[in-house]
């Protein structure tokens, strides 16, 4: 666990959301048709290839009056209720199975060292999840600067563990397949974690 989370760390840090400072172009959501017929959704149109981008289409984008995110990062959620026993395999990533929103549910990695929650534009378009109220920013980490849109969840729950409001970051961390984000530290601190290798088992316990 502490190993994964530094490499995480290392490679993708959360610096914090800056309202409105991303460019526009690198913002947009695109959904697109990829070479076998498959739709998929993308963050900025060069992060599809060449051959699909003609027939990609711009998703909504948030307008003017979205409200700017702190500095010092995401809003805090609110709300936490309910405990989580997760279990895990010592030396491997903690996978947890989120439900957003109260519906459909993704798999993120349980990261103590992620300060925000990330999930994929491609998670985020099959849960519903919309764009209207998005926030532009930046993330930073050891191979640059990325603009990003946060999106905000009414709830995100965890084997009974739930907290919410949240603004989600929408970015592909490259985690591989079937790791669609991270869960980060805006829900974890929400909780006391609890991690014993012995039982191989992580409790989440609100916070009192």
């Amino acid at each position: 666990m502490k190993a994964f989370g530094a490499a995480l760390v290392a490679v993708f840090t959360l610096a914090g959301l800056e309202g409105a400072t991303a460019p526009t172009a690198l913002g947009q959501i695109y959904r697109w048709t990829d070479e076998r017929g498959e739709i998929r959704y993308s963050q900025g149109i060069n992060s599809i290839p060449l051959q699909s981008r003609g027939g990609a289409v711009q998703m909504s984008l948030p307008t003017s009056s979205a409200p700017a995110a702190s500095p010092d990062g995401p809003a805090p959620a609110a709300g936490a209720s309910g405990t989580a026993k997760i279990p895990f395999t010592p030396g491997q990533p903690i996978m947890v199975t989120a439900r957003i929103n109260g519906g459909g549910t993704t798999q993120l990695v349980l990261d103590t060292g992620a300060q925000g929650t990330v999930i994929s534009p491609t998670a985020l378009a099959a849960l519903g999840v919309s764009y209207r109220d998005a926030v532009r920013g930046s993330i930073k980490g050891v191979t640059g600067d990325a603009s990003v849109l946060a999106v905000r969840v009414d709830s995100i729950e965890v084997d009974g563990a739930r907290c919410g409001p949240l603004m989600v970051v929408s970015h592909d961390a490259g985690l591989g397949a079937g790791r669609d984000g991270l869960l980060g530290r805006d829900f974890l601190d929400q909780f006391v974690v609890t991690i014993d290798s012995g039982s191989r088992i992580v409790t989440l316990t609100p916070r009192k």
